[in-house]
């Protein structure tokens, strides 16, 4: 066992974990905790926010449960990611003085349509990268202002997610460009704030902290934290950030390469040199992203992904646990390409109005009395995999970017079937790393880069990213190439006609 690790605490909005990492980019040990939101005591029906003491309490169980297992004494640092878009007002001694909004609360949807009424979307998107979606964090200050003006005239300062935990292990406060990508708050190019858009709540840059980079050693943990966390006294903290980007970095893509994120949902993203808001990306729910590095950001794609797969789970397989796919995976395979001339259309692209986005809205064509639940599912996985070459069509001319395959991380890698499927519907190599966990990766390369271990970034993927898998487009690639242009001539109206149909009959 390598004596020398770095603790990164990986938390997502379902799932808490931590895990320790050696230089070899190998995880030693992890462990992990649920997470959710909750409703807000008092609040209204359907408010949800993050309790975040609840959140440190099943952190720390995790931490103590690796560290328990490889050692205190050899952790040498702590890295922190988590989802983005949440935040939280704090005083001066790190309390809250209102809770952290979940981005899955409704509470601004009627500010989001309000704010295209000040600005113009395409306005908007050309400063900060980001769509108009009910969960910017700035709608959120804004309905703050509006709504609990005491909660943001009593704080000292804001926080993001990373921020919020961060503080609660150093005491130190801080902000980075990832997290506050996700705002649509910033001038993305001069990856600063913006003044234009602080002002549709009232707020300027003197309310924020200074600027901290991933990298950075933001502070040492507290006595009380080195307790809780079981990791020694004065632990070097290292800033992290928001997942997503770091998930792009320990994706270990090669140059050329995108990287698809695969799991509930599926993000598309690519490392640029440059930030160049284009009227394709825009128009197409395009967004934009800080990168881990100062000198790149992260145009990326968000899709429906395997939540598609687990609800045909639930619904035709209800005998398989959550997880086990394997039996779906054989009965698919069972069937041809094509699967009979099913279609599963997982999410309709177009959007009219200025907030364009990808919807949760979906279809299946061709239903006959000889489909099987296998074709069912084979159509799934060719429905989402005409879904991603809609992406990289949208996402290499929105940027210019040449892509030459496609990098695939998360829990939709693990699916040979899907993966062969990918590269026969994209005519795109897909790769595949041997070892999982691209955002824990991320976050233990740049740990590794801030106590001195690798002097660059550069380094420490050469000496941690692990071994790959491809799979190359095979003989089915000429039949997804005439089923990919049926697929694109299903009607953007079936999206109306859901709608009259939903609203018919009261369901949303």
């Amino acid at each position: 066992m390598d004596s020398e690790m770095v603790l990164v605490l990986d938390c997502g909005s379902t799932n808490l974990r931590a895990a320790a990492v050696n230089p070899r980019g190998e995880i030693v040990a992890q462990a992990s905790r649920p997470n959710r939101s909750l409703p807000q005591p008092g609040g209204k029906p359907g408010w949800t926010v993050w309790d975040l003491e609840e959140i440190l309490r099943k952190l720390s169980q995790a931490s103590r449960e690796v560290s328990s297992t490889v050692g205190p004494e050899n952790v040498k640092a702590l890295i922190l990611t988590t989802w983005g878009a949440d935040g939280a007002p704090v005083r001066r001694d790190g309390s809250l003085t209102y809770h952290p909004i979940s981005w899955m609360c409704p509470r601004t949807k009627g500010i989001a349509s309000e704010i295209l009424k000040w600005m113009d979307a395409w306005d908007i998107f050309r400063i900060t990268g980001y769509q108009v979606i009910s969960f910017n964090t700035l709608l959120r200050l804004i309905w703050l202002r509006r709504h609990c003006p005491k909660a943001l005239e009593e704080a000292y300062t804001w926080l993001m997610m990373p921020g919020l935990l961060v503080q609660r292990l150093t005491g130190e406060f801080h902000i980075e460009p990832t997290s506050g990508s996700t705002m649509m708050t910033m001038d993305l190019k001069r990856r600063d704030w913006s003044s234009t858009m602080l002002e549709l709540a009232g707020l300027d840059a003197g309310f924020f902290p200074e600027w901290s980079q991933p990298g950075d050693v933001i502070g040492y943990t507290t006595e009380a934290a080195s307790r809780r966390f079981m990791v020694p006294r004065g632990t070097p903290v290292i800033v992290g950030g928001h997942d997503t980007q770091f998930a792009i970095l320990g994706s270990c893509a090669q140059a050329g390469y995108l990287t698809l994120s695969s799991g509930t949902w599926e993000i598309l993203g690519v490392r640029v040199d440059a930030f160049k808001p284009t009227r394709i990306g825009f128009e197409n729910g395009l967004i934009i992203e800080a990168d881990v590095q100062p000198s790149l950001w992260n145009p990326q794609i968000l899709m429906m992904g395997s939540a598609v797969l687990e609800w045909i789970r639930e619904m035709l397989f209800a005998e398989i646990e959550r997880g086990d796919y394997a039996a779906m995976i054989k009965e698919a395979e069972e069937a041809p390409p094509g699967a009979n001339g099913l279609f599963l259309v997982p999410s309709f692209v177009k959007e009219s109005g200025p907030t364009r986005k990808f919807k949760t809205l979906g279809t299946l064509l061709g239903l006959t009395l000889r489909t099987k639940r296998g074709h069912i599912y084979r159509a799934a996985l060719e429905g989402l995999s005409f879904q991603l070459r809609e992406a990289v069509k949208i996402l290499t001319e929105a940027t210019g970017f040449k892509a030459q395959g496609i990098r695939v991380v998360g829990g939709g890698s693990k699916n040979d079937l899907w993966n062969r499927i990918r590269a026969d519907v994209t005519g795109l190599p897909i790769s595949v790393p041997v070892r999982e966990e691209s955002t824990v990766l991320g976050a233990a390369m740049v740990a590794f880069l801030g106590i001195g271990r690798y002097s660059s970034l550069e380094e420490a993927g050469e000496a941690m990213c692990p071994d790959e898998r491809t799979f190359r487009p095979g003989v089915n690639k000429e039949l997804y190439n005439r089923l990919f242009k049926r697929y694109s001539e299903i009607p953007v109206t079936l999206e109306s006609f859901y709608e009259r149909v939903h609203e018919e009959t009261g369901q949303r």
